[in-house]
């Protein structure tokens, strides 16, 4: 299946009727909060996390639907708009991690919130997030007092641990997943040539050296990429990220001596079972 575009970036419905208009094939995160979203969770919340849903590879509840897109389009000379509907895969995904993430930082936003509000040091920024999650009294005798509006903060709790990702091409809600997780492997690709590969700097003086050094940080590359999908066939990041991968592995030590063969310091089972799982022969 081409994949021309997938736009990493989150819901735009200019920018989806533009990405049908174009014939594109995109995967797109979507916010909770959206109505197309907020209707099939309501559909599926109490169902979804359960064991048939669940995928102990990803640590998460999943659920997906084909649903319709209403998608409008306008007439460069005419002005006029059509409309139609286009089809549409909506991903759903719950899980327990994230719900108790997302639950630490709504607290602390609140008792941010009422620090600002007793102190009277308002963030010009908050003002709608006041008036949403609190009832304020100002007396010139009591001062200021907060009531929390606990229909508003229990609407907003509901959406804990889900999260949801659109496509009008991957109908499979885990191959979604994977291949949303794997834009992450780009990005931070730029961040290793700059950090880890020494490429902020170019650092060299001929065209001849600039294109070694970029041949030996493509090389790189390819090898951090081997390892992700690796890591990934054998399920191991639930233990490690590709970094604690790496410096378990860095703290081997390799001895040389002239005219003797090198040897390789002693080992742990589980440094060589890695090295067995990134099917790479132990070394001896």
């Amino acid at each position: 299946m081409p994949r021309r575009n997938m736009d990493r970036g989150f819901y735009s419905e200019d920018n989806i009727n533009a990405l049908y208009q174009q014939h594109f094939k995109f995967l797109i995160a979507a916010k909770t909060s959206l109505k197309l979203v907020q209707r099939k969770l309501d559909e599926v919340r109490g169902v979804m996390v359960s064991c048939p849903y669940y995928n102990s590879k990803y640590g998460l509840y999943y659920d997906s639907s084909l649903t319709d897109w209403h998608y409008s389009e306008e007439k460069k000379r005419s002005g006029e708009v059509t409309r139609d509907t286009r089809r549409l895969y909506l991903h759903l995904y719950y899980n327990d991690q994230k719900a108790t993430d997302d639950k630490i930082a709504f607290n602390k936003l609140l008792d941010c919130l009422e620090t600002e509000l007793l102190s009277g040091k308002k963030n010009p920024d908050h003002e709608k997030m006041y008036t949403r999650y609190y009832e304020i009294n100002e007396t010139p005798v009591r001062g200021i007092s907060l009531v929390p509006k606990q229909e508003a903060i229990t609407e907003a709790e509901k959406n804990y641990g889900y999260f949801a990702l659109m496509s009008n091409g991957i109908k499979d809600p885990l191959d979604a997943l994977e291949i949303y997780r794997s834009k992450d492997l780009i990005e931070k690709a730029f961040g290793n040539l700059k950090e880890r590969l020494n490429m902020r700097r170019t650092s060299v003086w001929s065209e001849e050296n600039l294109e070694g050094k970029l041949f030996v940080q493509f090389v790189a590359l390819i090898y951090r990429s081997y390892i992700k999908k690796a890591m990934s066939d054998n399920n191991l990041f639930k233990d490690y990220t590709m970094q604690e991968l790496l410096d378990e592995l860095d703290v081997i030590e390799r001895f040389e001596q002239p005219g003797s063969q090198s040897r390789v310091g002693e080992m742990t089972k589980k440094q060589m079972n890695l090295y067995t799982l990134l099917g790479v022969a132990v070394p001896s």
